[in-house]
């Protein structure tokens, strides 16, 4: 939009005259120029390619956003995984400590004859699954913390802090007890947040907006342009006027314009620039669903995680104190083999349910966090109670 500069020179010597060798340095002539253009009418054009412009840049930083989100819930996610891994390993160690104390036993039994064959075998073949069972374990530690390095950028092993599940205390009682009417409440404030933080919806939005304008930018196409040109010459030398520099005296103002008409081209690119808009606009609507769609997928699993959480506790309680009453009675000889088994596996399941369902919840509520394009986890958890 701001005027165009030019300097221009050009230098000049002949050699050859008149069919005779001349000495260049005596037929030296040298020009230079200043040109100053404006555009003075173009229907509007700059207007519209300043604004698809900053829509452009725009798009870069949200673009830019968009993959920083995506990272962190990546990392979010592994950081997850390898706490998840590090729990269900501990489980695993300490049902493996259980079917050993129990194989321990039922050797005793076995040698004072109190303890058949099939059962002495049956807790042998406990002993060894859990052994295997806890190998696994330790080998999907280890894959889930060489993912989490990866994503880190790291080659030494970390010691993960603990995560606090007490301050979602609050939080896992609340959602797992809302109502339907509730929770519809907080998908609208989620929503309202997604449609002015989202990246992907704004890039999808600013896209459908940028076609709109080259839709109308190709529509000018049609207009006349008219642009002005002012050419100052500044100096010129010449070795045949004494070999000194002299101001030029003659100057010029150009009036230029162009008038199009070959309008079936400018026609078809109007119904290509027509498609593309409406192509955006479509792909637009198609984003604002999927969205929706994550969006409510992130928040009902959220739910379902909370109350989850809430009862595989209970349920690992009321296993926990059913696993010390039937080992009580097995170290006096009051309980069988399977007994044990079937309640050292009872307990196993529950103390994985409880850590799987604890870490799905927080995995659900990064989900949720990113989709809204907040980093800061405690306004999430406000809106999540009603308070933001």
């Amino acid at each position: 939009m701001l005027p165009s500069v030019n300097a221009t020179y050009d230098i000049s010597a002949a050699f050859y005259k008149d069919f005779e060798f001349i000495n260049p340095f005596d037929n030296i002539t040298a020009n230079v120029n200043l040109s100053i253009s404006q555009v003075i009418f173009q229907g509007g054009r700059s207007f519209i390619n300043r604004a698809i412009r900053s829509i452009d840049t725009e798009k870069t930083r949200n673009s830019a956003l968009s993959e920083y989100f995506s990272v962190l819930d990546s990392i979010d996610n592994a950081y997850y995984s390898v706490l998840e891994a590090e729990a269900t390993l501990e489980a695993e160690l300490s049902s493996l400590e259980s079917a050993r104390l129990n194989l321990e036993i039922a050797e005793i039994r076995l040698a004072n004859g109190i303890l058949n064959q099939g059962d002495f075998l049956r807790a042998l073949s406990e002993s060894e699954s859990r052994a295997n069972s806890y190998n696994q374990a330790r080998r999907n530690l280890s894959l889930n913390m060489t993912r989490l390095k990866n994503l880190l950028g790291i080659a030494n092993n970390v010691e993960l802090e603990q995560i606090d599940f007490s301050a979602y205390e609050e939080l896992l009682v609340f959602l797992s007890g809302i109502s339907d009417e509730e929770a519809d409440i907080i998908y609208v404030d989620l929503w309202r947040i997604l449609t002015s933080s989202n990246p992907s919806y704004t890039n999808s939005a600013l896209s459908s907006l940028s076609a709109q304008k080259s839709h109308s930018l190709t529509w000018l196409d049609l207009t006349p342009t008219i642009s002005a040109r002012l050419t100052l010459p500044v100096y010129n030398y010449s070795s045949l006027r004494g070999g000194e520099f002299f101001p030029s005296s003659s100057a010029s103002v150009t009036i230029s314009g162009r008038i199009p008409v070959d309008f079936w081209k400018t026609m078809n690119d109007i119904e290509r620039s027509r498609i593309s808009r409406d192509s955006a606009a479509a792909s637009f609507v198609n984003t604002e669903i999927s969205l929706s769609v994550d969006l409510q997928s992130a928040l009902y699993s959220i739910l379902a995680q909370a109350g989850s959480v809430l009862s595989s506790r209970r349920t690992l309680e009321y296993t926990e104190r059913s696993y010390n009453i039937v080992m009580e009675r097995n170290r006096l000889s009051q309980s069988s083999v399977s007994e044990v088994s079937e309640v050292s596996t009872q307990l196993l399941n529950s103390r994985n349910n409880y850590t799987k369902s604890r870490y799905s919840f927080l995995q659900s509520l990064s989900r949720l966090r990113s989709l809204c394009a907040l980093d800061d986890e405690q306004r999430l958890i406000s809106i999540l109670l009603g308070r933001g």
